[in-house]
């Protein structure tokens, strides 16, 4: 008999099979209760079926039942509260972005990709940003400032910092929650691109963000959507 734990098999002409991998009942399971949220149309704080009723509906034991669980509980999509079991939780951003960063495919992406996935969401986002900002203008003193603190840093790592700064608050100020995602992969992109930024003229990215600030104060959507992709795919050059 052939053994089941063998993964790639060969043909008579030598060449290897595609590996079939399936995925795990943890997995599975999780993936259902996803499914069970949206076709239930459940809110946050609803309460899910009981670990038991749940087992026996997707037909898994507890132990699976409860590490899908933990895993959706690990994202906040679902949380255990004492004395009432499973209810669905809020989907937790700020952890999702944390764990993003380490993620080796992020690492791994063409540069001229990651370029173009920064120029898509960024721009993207500056009417949102301008409208946000006009209802609350605390957010363009916030990314005046950052610039503010850029003009005066001394030390190539303090710009860095800021520079990241400055795009993550940009997104946060366009007051979309989802959009907050994307702020991880600001940081794996000035890791992939460390030789260009430490080859940056500091002086015209500050002159920059200035204008990019600009444009939003005064509401110029056209011109910060230009001035702000200008600026990313300057990295292309270098």
């Amino acid at each position: 008999m052939t053994s089941t734990k063998k993964r790639v098999s060969k043909t008579t002409r030598g060449e290897s099979l595609a590996t079939v991998t399936r995925p795990l009942i943890r997995d599975q399971v999780a993936e259902q209760i996803r499914e069970l949220i949206v076709s239930e149309r459940l809110q946050p704080g609803d309460r899910l079926p009981t670990e038991s009723e749940l087992a026996k509906k997707f037909g898994v034991s507890r132990l699976s039942l409860r590490e899908a669980t933990k895993a959706l509980e690990f994202l906040g999509i679902v949380h255990s509260k004492t004395g009432v079991g499973l209810i669905v939780g809020e989907l937790d951003w700020q952890r999702m972005t944390q764990n993003l960063g380490f993620h080796a495919s992020l690492h791994q992406v063409d540069p001229e990709e990651l370029i173009d996935s920064r120029v898509i969401v960024e721009t993207g986002i500056i009417p949102h940003v301008i409208k946000h900002c006009t209802d609350y203008p605390d957010w363009i003193d916030t990314l005046q400032m950052l610039v503010d603190r850029l003009k005066t840093a001394k030390d190539l790592q303090t710009k860095i910092d800021l520079d990241i700064q400055f795009h993550r608050a940009l997104l946060e100020a366009s007051g979309l929650a989802p959009m907050i995602a994307f702020g991880e992969m600001l940081q794996v992109f000035f890791q992939k691109f460390r030789d260009s930024v430490k080859k940056a003229e500091w002086e015209t990215a500050v002159a920059s963000h200035q204008r990019i600030v600009d444009a939003l104060r005064s509401r110029r959507t056209t011109k910060a959507v230009a001035e702000l992709k200008q600026h990313i795919e300057s990295h292309r050059g270098r």
